[in-house]
């Protein structure tokens, strides 16, 4: 075994061809950690969302548009953007589900200082 890394040396032109290898695998490994395995993460997370529409939630899609689903088919949904205007769009359009006013709506608590 250590003769054959030997020879790989030697063939890749000595130690320093040795050191080009591991830095490029290295490199190899650093492209996975920082683009791929994330890209396959938020994809994962993208086809589980996809996969659990059902009539009644509210989404947004990537263009922008909000609605509620009314239908779910095998490859697109209608939305209701408005009161009787319903629109077909691509699953895979959907970007995900719209949260709304909620958070903006629900009424701050501010701390009151008792005044003395």
């Amino acid at each position: 075994m250590a003769d054959s890394i030997l020879i790989l040396a030697q063939a890749a032109g000595g130690p320093g061809g040795m050191m080009n290898i591991v830095f490029i695998i290295g490199l190899f490994a650093i492209m996975y950690f920082v683009m791929i395995r994330p890209q396959q993460k938020q994809l994962k997370k993208h086809q589980e969302l996809i996969s659990s529409l059902k009539k009644g939630d509210e989404v947004v899609t990537q263009g922008g548009l909000i609605g509620r689903i009314q239908n779910v088919l095998e490859r697109e949904v209608t939305l209701e953007v408005a009161s009787g205007t319903r629109i077909r769009v691509l699953k895979t359009s959907v970007a995900g589900r719209y949260a709304g006013d909620a958070a903006a709506a629900a009424p701050k608590v501010e701390d009151k200082k008792e005044e003395k």
